[in-house]
């Protein structure tokens, strides 16, 4: 019996993907406009097909159309014939749709605390002292039991902090008010972006992406991205979140005869520019270690310079469309994607890069002992679901018969740091009118010590203002102490 595989398309040779090795992860590159969209879509419905859950975000809205059958238009028919794609016919991929802003598909939210310091401090674009200011807000929150949901509870931590300022450096060290206040400017510009979507809850929970049909295929996870990818910085953070989200969660499998998941990085450059070393790293470390929990990474890129060094390494699986090599720079892209393959004596790689048609790809795959096979001029197969867009109506009603529909709808705002420090905040304001109104009583009772005098009307209505006052913040500190955390 043969290995699983996936058809990619037809060179020399049919040119197939190996589901046991499909983990090893992968690269898909090429120009604007020679096909990468259709790459990905034919590899989402193979995995899709036998069994694995696959995501990817749709930056142009074309990708959704995997959702419905094809159109069995002349062209293609005629371009499977001609491949041997004897099989070929239209099917709809089954697809779950989400969307960070809840508008065309499920929401997606994460909590600031799941999200850590370190990827909220790249988010929001943080300075070294900014980024320490909020290592150190974090610990906090983890040391006191404060729970950051969303926005409004880290901007409440903040301000906390900001407050207690020379308790927090007697433990932590020196955090600066101009520091704390360039953290809340940030956090108005991560709003702006339409941050406020994303954290909150209920949170997403990792195992949705995962989900199979009772007839045993893998759903495909779409995320509108149309909008988002205005927003490079939450794009490319958001990704990483998932990733991290995916390594974090998911126990250890070794080589599975097919991946648990395989999820697309569309745009990938995004992830990379800018990036701090430290960062890097860490990507490159999690794409190295993600493959034992049986995750397949995929980056998709228009040139193979967009994706360092280190990380390209643990990309196994190449699928390269046409560049284009007109100036210095593009050369030098040609050049560096010819190297990554294992040489056809039958041709120049470097030169047929160039020469590529729409539709076309070099190819090269490992084989099942882990080796790159050698680099082929290959047609790719073409897709049996919808090429474009599907319409709004469409997307509603696979929206609407989702088997996660209804389980993110709906916004939750529980009991979190907010309302906690909220309440810190008033009672330690009752404490300090306490403490001034026992000084002045205080006070009051050595002045009249010192000149005894007959007690007249006026006096007796201040004491019994006093006195009702007092009974008045009584009532409310035991209100605010039995009433329990969740009622405020």
């Amino acid at each position: 019996m043969s290995d699983p595989t996936i058809f990619i398309g037809q060179s020399t040779k049919r040119e197939e993907l190996f589901l046991a090795m499909a983990n090893r992860h992968g690269l898909v590159t090429g120009a604007t406009g020679t096909g990468k969209t259709v790459t990905l879509q034919i590899l989402a419905e193979g995995f899709c097909d036998a069994g694995v859950p696959v995501f990817a975000a749709d930056v142009k809205g074309d990708l959704s159309g995997i959702a419905m059958p094809g159109e069995p238009k002349d062209a293609l028919i005629e371009r499977a014939k001609s491949m041997g794609f004897d099989d070929y016919g239209f099917e709809a991929i089954p697809t779950i749709f989400w969307d960070l802003f809840g508008e065309q598909g499920h929401p997606i939210r994460t909590t600031i605390s799941e999200m850590g310091p370190l990827m909220l401090s790249r988010l929001m674009g943080l300075t070294d002292a900014q980024e320490g200011a909020l290592n150190i807000a974090f610990k906090i929150a983890d040391k006191e039991g404060l729970a950051l949901l969303d926005l409004k509870d880290l901007r409440a931590l903040l301000k906390d902090l900001a407050d207690r300022g020379k308790e927090i450096t007697t433990e932590y060290g020196n955090v600066t008010a101009p520091t704390i206040g360039g953290i809340q400017r940030r956090l108005v510009v991560l709003e702006e972006q339409g941050g406020d979507h994303f954290f909150g809850e209920p949170a997403l929970d990792i195992h949705d992406f995962m989900r199979t049909t009772p007839g045993g295929k893998g759903y495909m996870n779409v995320l509108a991205a149309d909008k988002l990818i205005s927003s490079p910085q939450l794009y490319a953070t958001f990704l990483l979140w998932m990733m991290s989200e995916l390594f974090e969660r998911m126990p250890e499998v070794g080589d599975p005869d097919k991946p648990k998941m395989v999820f697309f990085f569309d745009e990938a450059h995004l992830l990379f520019t800018d990036a701090p070393a430290g960062l890097v790293q860490k990507i490159e470390q999690t794409v190295k270690l993600i493959r034992s929990k049986g995750i397949g990474i995929y980056f998709v890129t228009q040139n193979p310079l967009d994706v360092p060094e280190s990380v390209l390494a643990q990309m196994g699986n190449r699928i390269q469309h046409a560049l284009r090599a007109y100036t210095p720079r593009e050369q030098k892209a040609v050049a560096t994607a010819a190297s990554t393959f294992r040489p056809n004596p039958a041709f120049k790689t470097e030169e047929v890069i160039s020469q590529l048609g729409k539709g076309e790809a070099l190819v090269s795959v490992l084989d099942m002992k882990g080796v790159p096979t050698m680099v082929e001029r290959t047609m790719i197969r073409p897709p049996s679901s919808r090429m474009g867009p599907i319409t709004p109506e469409e997307r509603q009603k696979i929206i609407k018969n989702s088997p996660v529909y209804g389980n993110y709808e709906e916004a939750e705002d529980r009991e979190s740091a907010y309302e906690i420090l909220a309440k810190r905040a008033e009672q330690r304001g009752i404490a300090t009118e306490q403490a001034k109104a026992q000084k002045e009583a205080d006070q009051q009772a050595r002045a009249q010590a010192r000149a005894p005098a007959r007690e007249t009307a006026t006096d007796r209505f201040v004491k019994n203002m006093a006195s009702t006052a007092g009974r008045q913040i009584g009532n409310m500190l035991i209100r605010g102490i039995l009433g329990g955390l969740k009622k405020w």
